[in-house]
Order: C-alpha cells, then sequence, then structure tokens
C-alpha cells in the first residue's frame, strides 16, 4: 500500500513537472512570437530599421541608372548616394541620358550595365516599359535591382528587390487638395464651364503617371463633393485612367486638361502650358514634376497670369519638386505652392538597399515622405532640407 502511494505521489510530481515545462515552453514561445510581431510592427512603422547595423560584405561597387541630368533634381539624388556610399565603404557610378525622353539610350546603359555582371543595380527608369527585358535578364542571372524614384509595378517576379519611392498617387492628390482650397470659390460661382489644367512630363515613368493620375482623380472627388460635373480631355493616358469622370468635355462643369509634350524639356512643357494658361476660363494649372513646373512658369512669364488671388482673376499655380526657380516662385506667391520630396534620401536609401541585397538580405520597400510647401513654412526643419536648389 505504500509502495502505491509513493508511486501515485511520483507520477502527480512528474505529471506538475510536465505541466510547468509546458506551460513554461508555451510562454516562452508565446514571448518569440511576441518579439517577432514587434519586430514586424517596427520594420513595418519605419522600414528603415532594416538597415539598422548595416555593413558591406565587400567593397562592392554599383551602377546607377538615373533619368537624365538635365535637373537639380537628380543631383539631390546623387548627393545622398555619395553619403551612403561613404559611410558604407561601397562606390557607384551613376549614369543616365542626356534627357528623360532619350529612353533607348538608357536601355542600353542599362544593358552595358548588366553585361559586366554588377553584384546589384539601382535603376530610376525613364520609361518602366522599356526596361522589362533588362530586368528579365537581371532576374535570370541574379543581379538584384533596386528601383528609385519610380517603381515598376509588373516588373518580372525575382528581378525587383526594393522600392525607394514616393507615394506618388498620394502626393498628386496634396496637390490636388490644396489647388482646391484656394480655387473652390471661383469654381463655385462660376457662370460657365472653367478649366483646370495639368502638365505632366510624360506618360512613360511610373511615378509621373501615378502623379498625375492621383491629383486628377482627387480633383474630381472634390468637385463632385461640391455638385459639379466635371470632364478628363488631352492626353489618351491619363484620360482612360482618370476614375470618375461624369461629363463630356462641352457639357462639363469642369474640365481637367492634362498636356504632355513630345520631349522632356523644359522648352516644351512651356509650349503646353502656355496653350492652357492662354485659354480665359483656366482657373489653375499643375506641374507634376521640376521640368514640367519650371515650364509651366516659363510660360507665364509670357503671359503674367499665375497669382495667389483667384478672386481677382489670377490663375493659382501649383508645382512639384524643388529647385532655385520653383522656390523662388513659391517664395514671391507665383506659385501658391508645391509638393516636395527627397531625391536626396531615394538615392540615399538605393544604396543602402543594393548594399543589404549585395549581402544577401531580404528588403522590404522603403516609401519616402512628400510634403506640401508654401512661403509660411519653407523654413520648418521637416521641409526645408528636401528644398534642394
Amino acid at each position: 500500500m505504500k509502495a502505491k502511494k509513493v508511486m501515485a505521489l511520483m507520477l502527480c510530481a512528474a505529471m506538475v513537472t510536465s505541466m510547468s515545462a509546458t506551460a513554461a515552453f508555451a510562454a516562452e514561445e508565446k514571448e518569440d512570437a511576441a518579439t517577432e510581431e514587434s519586430a514586424d510592427s517596427t520594420a513595418a512603422e519605419d522600414p528603415t530599421a532594416q538597415f539598422d547595423g548595416l555593413k558591406a560584405n565587400e567593397a562592392y561597387e554599383f551602377p546607377m541608372m538615373v533619368k537624365s541630368f538635365q535637373s537639380t533634381y537628380w543631383d539631390a539624388a546623387q548627393e545622398g548616394m555619395k553619403k551612403a556610399s561613404e559611410e558604407l565603404g561601397v562606390t557607384y557610378k551613376a549614369q543616365g541620358p542626356n534627357s528623360e525622353s532619350d529612353i533607348a539610350d538608357q536601355v542600353n546603359m542599362i544593358n552595358t550595365a548588366i553585361g559586366s555582371n554588377p553584384v546589384g543595380l539601382g535603376l530610376a527608369a525613364c520609361d518602366t516599359s522599356s526596361v522589362q527585358d533588362a530586368l528579365k535578364t537581371c532576374a535570370e542571372k541574379g543581379i538584384p535591382v533596386v528601383t528609385f524614384d519610380t517603381g515598376i509595378a509588373d516588373a518580372p517576379e525575382g528581378s525587383v528587390v526594393c522600392e525607394v519611392c514616393t507615394d506618388n498617387a498620394q502626393a498628386g492628390a496634396v496637390a490636388a487638395e490644396n489647388m482646391y482650397n484656394s480655387i473652390k470659390d471661383v469654381v463655385k460661382d462660376a457662370d460657365g464651364q472653367v478649366i483646370i489644367g495639368e502638365v505632366n512630363q510624360d506618360a512613360t515613368a511610373q511615378n509621373i503617371q501615378q502623379r498625375g493620375t492621383g491629383f486628377i482623380n482627387k480633383m474630381i472627388e472634390l468637385l463632385q463633393a461640391d455638385g459639379k460635373t466635371v470632364a478628363v480631355s488631352g492626353n489618351e493616358f491619363y484620360v482612360n485612367a482618370a476614375e470618375g469622370a461624369d461629363a463630356d468635355a462641352k457639357d462639363a462643369d469642369v474640365v481637367i486638361q492634362v498636356a504632355v509634350p513630345a520631349q522632356t524639356t523644359v522648352e516644351l512643357c512651356s509650349t503646353e502650358a502656355q496653350a492652357i494658361l492662354s485659354q480665359e476660363n483656366c482657373i489653375a494649372v499643375f506641374g507634376s514634376n521640376q521640368v514640367s513646373a519650371e515650364g509651366v512658369l516659363a510660360a507665364n512669364a509670357n503671359l503674367n497670369v499665375l497669382g495667389s488671388d483667384p478672386a481677382n482673376g489670377d490663375v493659382v499655380g501649383v508645382g512639384f519638386d524643388a529647385g532655385s526657380i520653383i522656390k523662388a516662385a513659391v517664395k514671391d506667391g507665383t506659385f501658391i505652392g508645391a509638393v516636395t520630396q527627397s531625391p536626396l534620401m531615394m538615392g540615399y536609401y538605393a544604396i543602402y538597399a543594393l548594399t543589404a541585397a549585395a549581402n544577401g538580405q531580404e528588403l522590404e520597400d522603403v516609401p519616402t515622405d512628400g510634403y506640401w510647401y508654401d512661403a509660411t513654412n519653407m523654413e520648418d526643419e521637416d521641409i526645408a532640407p528636401n528644398l534642394y536648389d
């Protein structure tokens, strides 16, 4: 009897020990899962955290394909590349065509770079459809590609490992919201049809497509919320991409006219902007990047219609990006404001992403911020660093 009692006590003790161990293991698993979830949450909140403590395993060299060297935007991007490469002990070679319309030249440069079997490739594509074959080759060769400034939505699987870009649809919407705040009373009180213009330097780069469409769709939403009918006219891509237009151009209360030049130059953007601004019922115009915004300002040099007082007949202008010409126009009220992004940080994190990819690290995309600025906030600490010359 005593032996049975001892055995029972031993079994009970074993069961308690087992249950305690199981509970401890479950608690440990739960804690590990919580830690992993917390880490994932931190990475989601700040995707740049994936680069904390990053060191290059080797002295890597990366070809960095920019869209062109025709605006100071790309100078700012290279400043970011330089800073990151010095921190990480890697090197890069920035290459690009003379203008963002020279698509074939950029494709040739990309193919030449791929032929040298780099450990990674940075790419800001002038025309996202033109680089599909090159990206397929990169995937086949195991060359990781980091896109910056503009993403490539339909990139071949396994080619693009990280995207470092502004949320361009949202940035275009920000431009529309701030413009509409200035013109809504003019729209409301108009006796007849009014025109809002948009000048996009191209219809081929994903960032410009998203930005231009983001502006159009948000403007349609705002106008219709105030009971206005809207049509979109002009460039075929943007007309087809627009969502929610509910009228023909001849009948609409508001027509959003979209112009795209034959080539991406300030001069040709100016020609398109002049055609829009010359219409008596034009009340506002948006230039969706540095080149097109400078084109709008060049057109205004001849017409002198832009200003900050729409109630007294000024045409409201909104720009995008920075540069000395756009900043001066915002400061003196020729533009009511603009949306800036951070090409410097795009260049910076593109080098970090390439280095991490070359080390074999899996990556998350890195969205960069866009900010509305006007004459009142250009010196603010979160704005001023992004207002490159």
